[in-house]
């Protein structure tokens, strides 16, 4: 009861704070900017206004770390395996080059701009993968802050935000047709909801090819973390080498339980055992949880903490995304699309 009572406070404010980010969403003309994004501003204001207590911190802290896992798991149940044959290669072809350049040129990149290791890589997920939801899936994996969190979804969504406008116009300049418009704003755009609004913004043949492209993107969640489980589990292991009670890395810190139920989910799903209307409330509620998540780690994140990393991320985050914009339309052409 105690535990109970210790993490009210915190949740309850985050849970007040996603009521309010999705009514502020629902207001939207346009969903060019999603609830999670505005959750994650929401609370970091909130915080920065009022300087909350001691009091919110345990809900805080159970908000953003178990909830936050119980929303990926709940997400597995509305993934299907299938989703990749029914996108078709061309769609993998072109991740392949655009997941490579995320990590390949991220890494050294985050080298240059001198960024930890967890910050670079979670910028380079959430532009390769799926912006917030990628950076959120990670995060527990790789022990990552609040403030790493918070930055690395603050310089993806800054840069989805000018895509939106701009994708469009480039898409219409260059001549491309619905799919391969589709195909662009699918691997480029981070967000989902970015992906939505620059691809429907274009038509609707566009904005339905791109949708299921980023459908396809999500999948690549599962290897992505399980390989970067193994390299927390690596450099933790290097930094307590001389101490034996520690050298030993436990199985479970390298598969995590919630990405191993996340995957379980996504194959039940793939397999036809989830009821349609099952599959939709868990992603309903996988949504709303994860926008839960979201605004307790802007409710923990100091803005002053923040600003001590400078702009670099920033420029992380502009960088990796304006490779995966051109590589993107560069496989495209050599494919024969554009």
């Amino acid at each position: 009861m105690n535990t109970i009572r210790y993490t009210m406070p915190g949740f309850v404010l985050s849970v007040l704070v996603a009521l309010l980010a999705r009514w502020l969403e629902s207001k939207l003309p346009v969903h060019f900017i999603g609830a999670s994004i505005m959750a994650l501003f929401i609370g970091m204001t909130i915080n920065h206004v009022f300087k909350l207590g001691k009091k919110f911190k345990p809900g805080l802290k159970f908000t953003s770390k178990k909830i936050l896992k119980l929303a990926i798991v709940l997400l597995g149940a509305s993934l299907s395996m299938g989703t990749i044959l029914h996108v078709g290669r061309l769609s993998l072809t072109v991740m392949f080059f655009t997941l490579f350049t995320c990590f390949g040129a991220g890494y050294f990149i985050g080298k240059w701009l001198g960024l930890d290791w967890k910050l670079s890589n979670m910028i380079s997920a959430g532009t390769g993968i799926c912006g917030g939801s990628a950076i959120a899936a990670m995060a527990p994996v790789i022990e990552a802050k609040d403030k790493d969190v918070a930055y690395a979804m603050s310089a993806t969504f800054l840069f989805d935000m000018a895509m939106v406008l701009l994708f469009p116009i480039m898409g219409n300049m260059m001549g491309l047709s619905d799919m391969a418009y589709g195909l662009w704003a699918g691997t480029a755009v981070n967000d989902t909801s970015s992906v939505v609004a620059a691809g429907y913004a274009f038509s609707e043949a566009a904005g339905d090819f791109a949708t299921m492209v980023k459908l396809t993107r999500t999948l690549t969640i599962i290897p992505v973390v399980l390989i970067f489980s193994l390299i927390n589990a690596y450099m933790n292991s290097k930094k307590s080498i001389g101490n034996e009670s520690q050298k030993k890395v436990k199985i479970t810190s390298l598969f995590p339980w919630f990405i191993l139920a996340f995957m379980g989910m996504a194959l039940i799903n793939s397999l036809g055992f989830f009821p349609a209307v099952f599959a939709a409330g868990s992603k309903s509620i996988s949504k709303f949880l994860m926008v839960t998540a979201l605004a307790a780690i802007g409710l923990n994140t100091d803005i002053h903490e923040m600003k001590k990393s400078g702009i670099s991320p920033l420029i992380h985050g502009f960088l990796i995304s304006a490779l995966v914009v051109v590589v993107a339309i560069t496989v495209e052409y050599y494919m024969g699309l554009v």
